[in-house]
């Protein structure tokens, strides 16, 4: 494990700090802008309750565009402050300041999304058939027509505005609080461990996590054992956590009309459930070749079932030394030749100290990427470690960082991209540098190496989500009658992961602590939010086949297509390149390039000297 001291992220070009001037005047002109906007709300009777419209298109439409310019510089505004604020607690959750500035966000944000949700999308409800007339008549709702629909679509899944108003206010206290306490929870958890040299040593739960990866199966088993003692120890506090989150959901999707749990999923993805069915059907259909990869791998270990601590383990040692300095210039010489545009994002990531590299104690888990739309950059969060699956997560949020590039000087409304989308960019950033390390070694060994890693990153993306998805749907079912505990919810883990895995998962060495290890469950505002990876994958997958026939060619229609996603539904975005969302055959010939890419790393596997 290595113990080098890896660059952090510099916010210092956004505020100097959370009590700076600038970071005060920022948050008073925000508060000024929610005032105004309440202000325009009474003086033109926006809401649900508005009555019968009385004024002509033209005036309407003036109306409308002119609360959405004044919305967007507040939602804009409030991007830039939040994200700040939360890249500071995601850096230290020991900031006990920077949490205080984060529930004064969170209030501002309810305020927000009363504006946008109870009142303003609420009011184009009632507009009915005249709103696209009135779209029509003014330049500023025409530019936003998608969305404009698209909220009409949705003021029918509401609450009356006090309603809303109220599970706005309560959720501060109540699934945006369980949400915190989970992160809060789960980030400071650390564990005593035998280390290498056989000596105790306290460790961060990711730390601890990340040596799934480690090459020795005796560490790999001790991360496992300790991370079942550590998730063990605070498993009644996130059971709790999860159920106020879930059961929260459920009452609200019930209050607000919703079909199931699913339905509101799909709006916010932009995709119907033909087009999720299609998907997930096939990657169903998939799994018995997904498990031939863990099959060749136990055959490789000399085991015939893997535990849950040998999943992620390499099998083979090349000497290759990833370290962050080679994963820069290995990704910087790959993006080149797909787009200098590309490039150049990373390098100017890289030079300005955009990245937060290195896992820490109190660092936040996982990696993601946040824009900063008042300075128009990204921040990176990682935990990185030296070994191939760290080199492509870092590929993968450089290509969030592109494509909230491309959507600068776009307004925040023309910008709200669903996660099918927002995950193409990044999964084909990460399909651009797997390719590119697996066609350029001329060594057999090493492309063994490279093909394990990329099918295991792969492997994250389809049969982890898949897990995911199920222990979703599972928990919603049962929490609509029950409270559940954790023993139940490591019941449910369980049952998913053999669902996934088949019987290459070794009985009795499962990981039951799937619900409590992974922060998408506890997300207050968006229940099934992995799926959306899947999609984007194989998407990414499609996109990078259209690009190989069309050559240099494709790039600009490409980049177009990052900078409309947010004004566009996923099918008929995808349709411009002539792909069939609703297609299974679709979804099926991006599975069949990844089992291309087991069958390879079978056939090397049985060719190496020495394995059976």
């Amino acid at each position: 494990m290595s113990k080098k001291e890896h660059p952090r992220w510099d916010l210092s070009n956004i505020y100097p700090g959370i009590d700076s001037d600038e970071f005060k005047a920022d948050q008073q002109k925000l508060e000024q802008l929610i005032e105004a906007l309440n202000r325009f709300v009474g003086k033109h009777q926006i809401g649900p309750d508005a009555g019968k419209l009385e004024e002509n298109p033209r005036t309407t439409g003036e109306v409308i565009g002119e609360f959405l310019t004044e919305l967007s510089k507040a939602f804009h505004l409030f991007a830039t402050l939040d994200n700040y604020v939360n890249g500071m607690v995601s850096a230290d959750t020991f900031n006990e300041d920077a949490k205080k500035k984060m529930a004064e966000m969170k209030l501002a944000q309810v305020k927000l999304e009363h504006l946008e949700d109870a009142l303003f999308k609420g009011w184009l409800g009632t507009l009915g058939d005249a709103l696209p007339e009135i779209i029509e008549s003014n330049l500023v709702a025409k530019a936003h027509a998608f969305y404009l629909a698209e909220a009409a679509e949705q003021s029918k899944y509401l609450m009356s505005s006090e309603e809303e108003k109220l599970a706005g206010e309560l959720s501060l206290s109540g699934i945006k609080a369980w949400f915190e306490l989970y992160l809060d929870a789960s980030s400071k958890l650390k564990w005593a461990i035998l280390n290498e040299n056989d000596e105790k040593e306290e460790l961060p739960i990711m730390a601890i996590d990340n040596l799934k990866n480690h090459p020795d199966e005796k560490m790999r088993r001790r991360g496992y054992e300790a991370s079942l003692e550590a998730f063990a120890s605070i498993e009644n506090t996130l059971s709790s956590a999860i159920n106020g989150v879930k059961g929260t959901q459920v009452t609200l999707f019930n209050s607000r009309g919703r079909e199931d749990p699913l339905h509101e999923s799909l709006d916010i993805a932009r995709v119907d459930r033909a087009t999720l069915d299609a998907m997930l059907s096939a990657v169903q259909d998939s799994l018995p070749m997904l498990q031939n990869f863990y099959r060749v791998k136990a055959r490789r270990l000399g085991k015939s079932v893997l535990p849950f601590w040998d999943l992620s383990a390499p099998t083979i040692q090349t000497g290759t030394v990833y370290t962050y300095e080679h994963s820069q210039k290995f990704i910087l010489e790959n993006f080149l030749p797909f787009s200098s545009q590309l490039a150049d994002l990373a390098k100017e990531a890289f030079d300005n100290n955009w990245i937060d590299v290195g896992p820490r104690e109190g660092k936040g888990a996982g990696a993601f990427c946040m824009g900063l739309p008042a300075v128009g950059e990204s921040r990176i969060l990682l935990n990185f470690e030296e070994n191939l699956n760290w080199v492509f997560a870092l590929s993968h949020e450089l290509g969030h960082a592109f494509h909230n590039s491309c959507l600068l000087g776009k307004t925040w409304f023309q910008q709200k991209t669903p996660m099918t989308l927002a995950e193409t960019a990044s999964l084909m950033c990460e399909t651009i540098v797997t390719n590119a390390a697996v066609n350029q070694t001329k060594n057999p060994e090493e492309e063994l190496a490279i093909l394990e890693a990329s099918i295991q990153s792969t492997f994250l993306t389809i049969m982890t989500v898949y897990q995911m998805y199920l222990i979703e749907s599972e928990i919603f079912e049962r929490r609509a009658d029950n409270k559940l505990s954790a023993a139940e919810l490591n019941q449910i883990s369980e049952w998913a992961q053999t669902e996934v895995y088949g019987e290459v998962l070794k009985e009795n060495y499962r990981f039951p602590y799937l619900w409590a290890r992974l922060p998408h469950f506890y997300i207050p505002d968006i229940s099934f939010y992995n799926y959306p990876y899947t999609f984007g994958l194989l998407l990414g997958v499609g996109l990078y086949a259209v690009y190989k026939e069309r050559g240099s060619d494709f790039v600009p229609q490409y980049i177009e297509f990052l900078s409309s996603t947010g004004t566009g539904n996923a099918a008929d975005l995808a349709a411009q390149f002539g792909i069939d969302l609703r297609d299974p055959g679709f979804w099926e010939d991006g599975l069949a390039v990844i089992g291309q890419r087991i069958a390879r790393y079978a056939e090397l596997s049985d060719n190496e000297k020495g394995v059976d």
